[in-house]
């Protein structure tokens, strides 16, 4: 099922059962663009019966986020032209490399290549991936590119995040929606979650350059301009109160001593990822 945000951007929502991203669909006057491929071939069929039940003009492309298994698994599903960052198309070449067999999987959690999370999700999503591929990319672009689907332009950027480091974001400006995918989510393939607040605040100040109506995220329910920066300023606001310290209790007693209040239990969460940061920035050469 294909949910509205405007009159021309639809988008099919998030599952926490196996892992699956929203998925974006954006119609113009000639043609229509998809948003990421899903995070397996029957999602991404299924997605695109949706899209073909909902928009009256052909899809032409797929645009791809970033790399990881949730957001390309499907792309072998989608015979469109498929765009990505330069940085997504090395990372779907190594990805050829790799077996996505059960022993294999299980291998790479052990090594720290691959986290357990998205392991088990894979098995759940697709107990056999005999058949699965994985296409390259038809095109690639480095920092900016705009599509144009006939009277209906869409831009895309590619943004830094600790995220995935080939992060897309795609801004709609007649529609004023930005989808985000999980560009803002923390770092949680190099040891325990974390942020940088710095990183983040870059992030985040490049995000705010846009004139957008709509945010939406790759795991969340759209939100409006008012509650995505509410939450947002928030985030930001706990990692300049953590400062650099890499104890946990010594920032949640900056906390106090800023808020004159106990942080929350969601709040002692970001307190940690913004202290799990500081110390990943701390041993780095």
């Amino acid at each position: 099922m294909l949910h509205q945000l405007t009159s021309n951007v639809f988008y099919s929502a998030f599952s926490h059962d196996t892992d699956r991203p929203n998925l974006g669909c954006v119609a113009g006057q000639e043609s229509a663009l998809l948003i990421d491929a899903g995070n397996s071939p029957m999602h991404a069929k299924s997605f695109l019966e949706d899209v073909s039940q909902t928009i009256d003009v052909p899809v032409k492309y797929v645009v791809i986020t970033h790399w990881h298994w949730d957001h390309v698994f499907g792309l072998q599903s989608l015979p469109f032209h498929s765009i990505g960052q330069e940085l997504t198309q090395e990372k779907l070449k190594w990805m050829q490399t790799l077996s996505w067999e059960d022993d294999a999987l299980d291998r790479r959690v052990q090594t720290g290549e691959e986290i357990a999370f998205c392991c088990n999700m894979i098995k759940k999503e697709m107990p056999s991936r005999d058949d699965l591929t994985i296409p390259l990319l038809a095109e690639t672009y480095q920092e900016q590119l705009t599509i144009d689907l006939g009277n209906q332009p869409v831009e895309l950027h590619h943004v830094e995040s600790e995220h995935a480091k080939d992060s897309t974001i795609i801004y709609i400006p007649n529609e004023k929606v930005l989808f985000l995918s999980d560009c803002l989510s923390p770092d949680v393939y190099s040891g325990e979650w974390s942020y940088s607040f710095h990183k983040l605040e870059r992030l985040l100040h490049k995000i705010k350059t846009f004139e957008a109506d709509i945010y939406l995220e790759g795991h969340h329910t759209p939100e409006t301009k008012e509650a995505f920066w509410s939450y947002f300023n928030e985030l930001l606001a706990i990692g300049a109160i953590v400062s650099q310290t890499r104890d946990i209790y010594k920032a949640y007693d900056l906390f106090y001593q800023e808020r004159k209040k106990k942080p929350t239990e969601e709040q002692q969460e970001l307190i940690q990822y913004f202290v799990n940061g500081n110390k990943k920035e701390h041993v780095q050469p």
